[in-house]
């Protein structure tokens, strides 16, 4: 039986190019009354003047700011060193666009009681509205993650979604022990896989997005592309470096 007492949850929203819709995510969030992390990561006067706004009449929200854009994966990582610091054991990443269902965040956070040292790593149910090529190349990338991380596609449904609630110390431990995760798209693989890597487990429940009509993307075809393939190239040979003791895992336990 998992000791609730000592779970201590809070939120972390990186922010980039989303200002104007990102109080409609933080409204879907206050309710809770857990701290609300969001990060400012290098955005322009007209997002700025938004997410000053919204931090100023929400007592909930810590706002960290980047005076220059690091990527989604920097982000994170300063929301997260923030929740250490202010002594949260769990954190829910979700995205700024509001393209998640969080109508879902109860689930996961009672799954997260349940299971205070596991990973509550949505996986995505997609509507009409998504675009087939990100569909299918998601597809490809989920394929890949199996590979690197000794996993199958029961327990890892998907490698890139920001829906998901982390135990702030692994993380923490990651970050402290490698200074190269990646900063950009591939940032969600990567520190999955780290975190499989230390034996961290997961479990994946499917999460809702819809892609609203003349939302803004921060998706770059051909940067982020590269981001993911060099990922995944790192970890790889990673994964070659730890398969003593990923197959000694797998075959035990």
């Amino acid at each position: 039986m998992s000791d609730q007492t000592e779970q201590k949850f809070g939120f972390v929203i990186p922010v980039y190019n989303h200002g104007a819709v990102l109080e409609s995510v933080v409204k879907n969030l206050v309710q809770y009354n857990y701290p609300i992390i969001v990060v400012d990561d290098g955005n322009d006067e007209k997002n700025k003047a938004f997410i000053n706004d919204i931090a100023e009449r929400y007592s909930l929200i810590t706002l960290l700011v980047h005076p220059k854009n690091k990527g989604k994966g920097e982000a994170m990582k300063t929301g997260v060193r923030k929740a250490e610091e202010m002594g949260l054991t769990h954190i829910l990443q979700i995205d700024s666009d509001g393209q998640h269902d969080a109508g879902r965040i109860p689930q996961f956070l009672e799954l997260s009681k349940q299971n205070p040292k596991a990973i509550i790593c949505g996986y995505p149910v997609y509507d009409e509205s998504a675009p087939h090529h990100r569909v299918v190349a998601r597809k490809i990338s989920n394929a890949w993650i199996h590979i690197v991380s000794f996993t199958t596609s029961d327990q890892v449904r998907d490698a890139l979604i920001g829906f998901r609630i982390y135990p702030v110390a692994p993380y923490c431990k990651v970050l402290r022990r490698h200074s190269i995760i990646d900063t950009h798209m591939g940032y969600d693989i990567d520190i999955l896989v780290h975190l499989l890597w230390l034996n961290v487990p997961v479990i994946s429940e499917a999460v809702k997005v819809h892609y609203p009509e003349g939302g803004v993307s921060n998706f770059r075809a051909v940067r982020d592309t590269l981001h993911i393939s060099f990922t995944y190239a790192r970890l790889c040979i990673g994964m070659v470096l730890r398969i003593p003791i990923l197959l000694k895992r797998k075959i035990f336990g």
